[in-house]
């Protein structure tokens, strides 16, 4: 049985209709990404689903006591505690519990009701062990630690947090609460590269079904393993992940193309043949071919073409040769002036290459490349950019733009150009009519990001700086923007958070941590091989330290095994025998008591009882005393 069933499902706002008959189900431990361009319906779709929002048509069922974690893009979190507390609210059943332990503690030095206390408390405490609740604050840290939270912001208040902050606060404890469906409405916003990387680590091993609204590609290729899209007011499915969807629908449109253009040549043919005969000698054929089209038409049979929706049209046209070496630095140190952030190694960028400079928030990049354009100096030694380079910039928040400019001003700012041509130009961009007299501060992100895109294609550069060029994108620019990148005969610098664009573009890797830059030579599959490499082998030299340390327990070397058990787990099994053979020897005096006690009230029935109980504590304690005496020889 399906969690959640959505049959017949349509969605009005006046008279705009979003959707409609819509067929959903979302199974047990289902992994699905929605897909589709901004404004399809996808938010309101995942709303229905979830029961934040009503159809207007169609139902939506859900098995009983279903619960549920719900991440909205913008999260309304307020509130004077700490992030640390609302960590702690995700476990406010197994605290009550924790609560009534102490009272319990408490009552236990009550002799009167000792006993009958005694009982309540290990009923209590198995059930709290069992729920975890000896656990909760290391899982607490492993999530804060994995959204990339450090020990020192556990105390901070909520009200103090950005909305990125927020997010990821929210995001944690929806991951403590563990509900049966997390619905997620775009997660990785406001997540470096490896909050996400641990992200998906978490939702590959997590026990519910997952539903999320992404971009994130390679976040889709990681974790999901059905694709919804959502476009034209119609939902398709498909199976598999991001990659496999993109070959699935591409197959599919050029499928249904074909039987749509075979079925316009075939009517085109019919009717041709209906002309040419309806008075001739072929009446009665052509007049039964009329009954026939006339009889599929009113039968819905005729296709309508397949549609596609209108995307962005970038070209970044040919470009000036620039020479072969586009950027050298040398002894550089990258900062301001009351702080530097961290030093560069010997840097050189050759033409035709892409590197991507990776890094968690806050570590530099964006100042590394308002160093590279000249905006700040370098705090010590030398940066140069070859013979012939010309730079062209896409800033991250798009400060580069004028907000008081229309967007047809904007454009211009970079190359004059006749209105009409201007027009032309900014339809590409998909803007037409009166939207390229839009102020630029009315503008959305992703418009924000298209208009910055238009001025660069306008701007003739040779060496792309460009910083998180995919955010507020929807999947098809993404798409047209890579395959334009990838086409692009300059050399690129890319900062971005975007794996997919990194993984198909990058010829090097520069990662950026606190105080430090690495520069790896090669592509970003070859980057983590590596990176997996080293942290293998750091983990073999840490293992083999640790054994160094040991050589020997009870008379074997590391590495060795004695009874099929290595020397760690020999001692383990010694110390536990050695706690057990007390407590069997304790178990067989209190039998014993009990049993004088039984036959003295003349209660056969227990006495049997206890003798078998005796029986057995004695075989397990000699069972006990042999294994200790074989592991210890």
């Amino acid at each position: 049985m399906s969690l959640i069933v959505g049959s017949n499902l349509a969605k009005e706002f006046g008279a705009d209709e979003v959707f409609s008959g819509v067929n959903i189900e979302v199974p047990h431990k289902a992994r699905i990404a929605l897909v589709g361009p901004n404004g399809a319906g996808k938010t309101t779709l995942l709303s229905i689903l979830i029961g934040l929002d009503t159809p207007s048509d169609g139902t939506v069922s859900r098995v009983k006591k279903l619960k549920i974690g719900w991440l909205p893009q913008r999260p309304e979190l307020y509130g004077d505690h700490t992030i640390h507390q609302e960590m702690l609210s995700a476990f406010a059943d197994l605290r009550a519990m924790e609560d009534e332990l102490a009272r319990l503690e408490t009552a236990l030095a009550d002799a009167a009701q000792h006993d009958q206390v005694m009982a309540q408390y290990g009923e209590l405490q198995e059930k709290f062990e069992a729920a975890g609740g000896y656990t909760y604050e290391q899982r607490i840290k492993t999530v804060l630690h994995g959204l990339s939270f450090k020990p020192e912001d556990y105390g901070r208040r909520i009200g103090q947090l950005s909305g990125g902050q927020k997010t990821r606060v929210m995001l944690g404890r929806l991951l403590l609460e563990a509900p049966d469906v997390l619905a997620l409405d775009e997660p990785t916003n406001h997540l470096d590269i490896d909050a996400v990387e641990w992200l998906e680590g978490f939702l590959n091993e997590f026990e519910g079904a997952v539903i999320v609204v992404s971009h994130d590609r390679y976040f889709m290729d990681a974790v999901a393993q059905t694709v919804w899209e959502l476009d034209f007011g119609s939902l398709e499915s498909y199976r598999g992940n991001y990659s496999a969807y993109v070959n699935q629908r591409d197959e599919r449109h050029e499928r249904m193309l074909k039987e749509y253009e075979a079925q316009q040549e075939f009517i085109a043919k019919e009717i041709d043949y209906i002309r040419r005969n309806l008075a001739g000698q072929n009446t009665k054929q052509a007049q039964g071919r009329r009954t026939r089209l006339e009889r599929l038409k009113r039968a819905g049979g005729i296709m309508t073409r397949p549609r596609r929706r209108e995307t962005m049209h970038l070209r970044l046209g040919a470009v000036m040769r620039s020479g072969d070496r586009v950027l050298a630095t040398k002894n550089v140190a990258v900062g301001y002036p009351e702080r530097v952030l961290f030093q560069s190694p010997d840097i050189f960028l050759r033409r035709g290459e892409v590197a991507a400079l990776i890094g968690a928030n806050g570590v530099g990049k964006s100042t590394f490349v308002k160093t590279i354009i000249g905006d700040l100096q370098p705090r010590a030694g030398e940066l140069r950019l070859g013979t012939g380079v010309k730079i062209g910039y896409f800033a991250q928040a798009h400060e580069l733009l004028n907000e008081q400019n229309s967007i047809l001003d904007e454009i211009q700012t970079v190359k004059p150009m006749p209105i009409s041509e201007a027009r032309n130009l900014l339809a590409q961009f998909l803007f037409q009519g009166d939207d390229v007299f839009r102020p630029i501060s009315t503008l959305s992100g992703g418009e924000r990001g298209r208009v910055a895109l238009a001025k660069l294609a306008l701007a003739g550069a040779n060496f792309l700086l460009l910083d998180e060029p995919t955010n507020h994108l929807d999947i098809a620019s993404q798409e047209i923007l890579q395959n334009v990148l990838a086409d692009f005969s300059g050399t690129i610098l890319l900062v971005s958070h975007d794996r997919y664009l990194i993984d198909a573009l990058a010829t090097q890797i520069w990662t950026l941590t606190p105080g430090k830059l690495d520069v790896f030579e090669g592509s970003y599959a070859e980057y983590l091989a590596a990176r997996e490499k080293a942290r293998l082998a750091e983990a073999a030299k840490a293992e083999s330290a640790r054994a160094a340390a040991k050589p020997t327990v009870n008379g074997i070397k590391a590495g060795e095994k004695k009874f099929g058990l290595n020397p760690y787990q020999l001692q383990k099994r010694i110390e536990e025998l050695e706690a057990l053979i007390p407590e069997l020897e304790a178990r067989l005096d209190d039998i014993t008591e009990e049993i004088g006690s039984a036959s003295a009230n003349g209660d056969a029935g227990r006495v049997a009882e206890l003798g078998r109980a005796y029986t057995q504590a004695e075989a397990d304690l000699h069972a006990a005393m042999e294994d200790w005496e074989r592991l210890v020889s």
